[in-house]
């Protein structure tokens, strides 16, 4: 057993820093690099693209970074572990495969989670009487079942670990939590039973402080992010974590950023609901047990952190068609400029509807004024500019689309002094909603394989 192991974050989402995994690979000592590229859009997202193209469906970026990091990660024993492969976690394989042969290394041995995608199980598991009601609202999936796009399970750490006892040095999973790409590497390295709760709960902190990339080393940070050096370069979170279930939050020496117990605070404070437990596939999570110290410059020691058993079911995230969307913008310029978008605003509601357009939602802003804080920002005196942007949402395909010929009239037929329309009328764009549900375990079985280049 290894003394300690060092778990790098490279991805916090799809689009992020491209830079951040070659810098993880190459400029300091680590172990495994997690790369979390998933989110409940991105998978509809991604299901739209495999429908129009069976080998699509999966993080293409991720295909084009391991042209780049592949060496490296083969010369230095680094495994990577990610969910960028969507919802087509096996064509994502294939892709890497076929890069690790065009590069000539035929040792790699790329591991393939599935079984997380129930889009085509969803009539046979109601016929089972599995609803998969809306854990929020209590509604049935029928009324949205024709309208889904994806239905994806959320697996934890377990089919990972099973990929590297297997000899994966990449591993490739579909809708995994994000906390297990981190916990997994401590459970294959340390030998940890599934059952030891607080050792598994440890090891999900840890998952949730790295898998939003550099938002836990000085990005995104609010409380004092004036004085977070060279966040042109950041250097993105590492977890070193040991046998014992202690962890140090930390990132390499010659980067740019923080890590803090304030940087550290406000990623534990994400998206968390009741902090006592904090609920993954793995184990449940008893946040308000967390202690954090210093442990040396950048270095912040996690430890006391305790866990409950895991629960008898699996989160499922879906999403379905749910109408239509549209936006544009016009600039109104000084003298007078916000006055001038409101009465161009007025005008807009007053002609929308003498059409007797239906739309569910209408909403109109004005950029630098209240585009982020709504009623409850205060008017500047007299701006120079403002920009009004104005958005319908609504089940009607034309209504929506006859919003966007609606826009250009205002020029000439609304008040004085404006410009910035461009690109043309706004098209309708297809609105995806979520659909959050559970399902027992006992229906859904990851599927683990790895495969060589040459297999």
């Amino acid at each position: 057993m290894k003394d300690n192991i060092r778990i790098a974050s490279g991805q916090g989402f799809w689009g992020d820093l491209l830079t951040a995994p070659v810098d993880q690979v190459t400029k300091g000592p680590i172990d495994y690099i997690m790369m979390d590229y998933l989110a409940e859009v991105t998978m509809s997202i991604l299901q739209k693209q495999k429908r129009r193209d069976p080998k699509l469906g999966y993080a293409k970026d991720l295909v084009e970074l391991l042209k780049t990091i592949l060496p490296v990660c083969v010369e230095r024993n680094i495994k990577v572990i990610t969910n960028g492969g969507g919802v087509n976690p096996i064509a994502c394989s294939e892709a890497i495969l076929a890069v690790a042969k065009g590069l000539g290394l035929p040792q790699v041995k790329v591991g393939v989670v599935v079984g997380d995608d129930i889009l085509d199980q969803i009539n046979s598991l109601s016929s089972q009487g599995i609803d998969l009601k809306n854990m929020e609202t209590g509604e049935s999936c029928g009324i949205i079942r024709q309208r889904l796009q994806s239905a994806n399970v959320y697996f934890g750490a377990a089919p990972i670990v099973e990929a590297l006892k297997q000899g994966a040095q990449i591993v490739i999973t579909g809708r995994t939590t994000d906390t297990g790409l981190t916990l997994a590497p401590m459970i294959y390295e340390f030998g940890w039973s599934l059952s030891d709760w607080d050792k598994l709960a440890a090891g999900t902190v840890a998952g949730h402080i790295l898998e939003c990339g550099g938002q836990a080393s000085g990005g995104n940070f609010s409380a004092d992010w004036k004085n977070v050096p060279d966040l042109a370069h950041i250097g993105f979170p590492i977890a070193e974590a040991y046998p014992n279930g202690e962890i140090v939050i930390t990132k390499h020496e010659n980067t740019g950023g923080l890590v803090s117990l304030q940087t550290v605070k406000e990623q534990l404070l994400y998206e968390i609901g009741d902090p006592r437990e904090y609920i993954t596939p793995d184990c449940v999570a008893d946040f308000t047990t967390i202690r954090l110290q210093e442990d040396g410059r950048n270095r912040i020691k996690l430890s006391g952190v305790r866990g409950k058993p895991a629960t008898e079911f699996y989160k499922v995230s879906m999403s379905y068609l749910d109408g239509y969307t549209a936006f544009s913008t016009l600039t109104y310029s000084w003298p007078d400029a916000i006055e001038k978008a409101r009465r161009a605003d007025e005008i807009l509601k007053t002609r929308l509807t003498d059409l007797g357009l239906d739309f569910e939602e209408y909403r109109s802003e004005y950029l630098g004024y209240n585009s982020s804080h709504g009623s409850i920002a205060t008017p500047p005196p007299d701006p120079s500019e403002v920009i009004l942007r104005v958005g319908v949402r609504g089940q009607s395909y034309a209504s929506v689309e006859r919003f966007g010929k609606e826009i250009a009239p205002l020029i000439l037929t609304g008040p004085p002094s404006v410009t910035g329309f461009a690109g043309g009328r706004p098209k309708p764009s297809e609105v995806v909603s979520y659909w959050p549900s559970l399902i027992p375990k006992r229906c859904v079985t990851p599927a683990v394989s790895v495969r060589g280049v040459d297999a």
